[in-house]
């Protein structure tokens, strides 16, 4: 479904993404880990369109999308939630999460993919008409991903979605991103704490200064005393998240 192979991205100079290669296939759930500015934005963001790499192609669905317009990729079937959220703050709750049924109105009928994104994350029924400014970062996480949703997207790119969150809402995002695996969404998320890590991931990258370091499963990584030291911040035994 998606390849990206020897991705290179500079910033202003500066090398970013060093040759960084990946590859999500239809219906797993991928996750790229990595410590606070090791690249993992910047892969989610250039896989979006809104960096331009240096070298290196991204397919999807064989075609190579690298360069491409963010909303030109959106209507291939990427929708993106960011670390930010990013949620409308004039919108209300049903806005933003409708508002991809107006850009993106072919594909599965609208009524359908509202549904299903409520289905995900069914405590935002009881916020519809709430604006998207009095929402807690929790509930804006929650619409982000939603809203992404309605996009009827083949893949859901999720940029770090337990970041910043109570630990009250961590399980109920635990728990969305469990139900989209279920019905057989395909998704890469990026994260920096390994607890978060779900253990029915499928595949784990491991990005270090702009550079993979491992691809393999969750197990793998957790026997593997050099990758935890990089992403555990030391040695030591680790569960994966139930």
């Amino acid at each position: 479904m998606l390849m990206v192979n020897q991705l290179q991205v500079d910033i202003a100079g500066s090398a970013i993404l060093n040759g960084i290669s990946l590859q999500v296939n239809s219906g797993e759930l991928a996750c790229l880990i990595g410590r606070n500015g090791a690249g993992k934005s910047t892969t989610f963001r250039t896989i979006m369109g809104y960096r331009r790499p240096k070298s290196g192609s991204i397919l999807f669905e064989g075609r190579n999308i690298a360069g491409l317009q963010t909303w030109q990729i959106a209507q291939r079937g990427i929708a993106f939630s960011p670390e930010e959220s990013e949620v409308y703050a004039d919108l209300t709750v049903r806005e933003n999460i409708e508002l991809p049924t107006w850009t993106r109105p072919q594909g599965t009928p609208a009524r359908d993919r509202i549904d299903r994104a409520y289905s995900v994350f069914p405590k935002l029924r009881q916020y519809l008409e709430r604006g998207g400014a009095q929402l807690s970062g929790g509930e804006r996480k929650m619409v982000s991903i939603a809203r992404a949703l309605t996009l009827d997207p083949k893949l859901l790119l999720l940029d770090e979605p337990f970041e910043g969150l109570s630990p009250a809402i961590i399980p109920i995002i635990g728990e969305g991103i469990c139900a989209l695996r279920e019905m057989g969404q395909s998704i890469l998320m990026a994260e920096s704490n390994v607890h978060h890590i779900p253990e029915f991931v499928d595949r784990l990258f491991v990005i270090e200064r702009g550079e993979l370091i491992f691809t393999g499963t969750l197990a793998q990584a957790l026997r593997d005393r050099g990758v935890m030291k990089v992403i555990a911040g030391e040695v030591k035994e680790l569960e994966p998240v139930h």
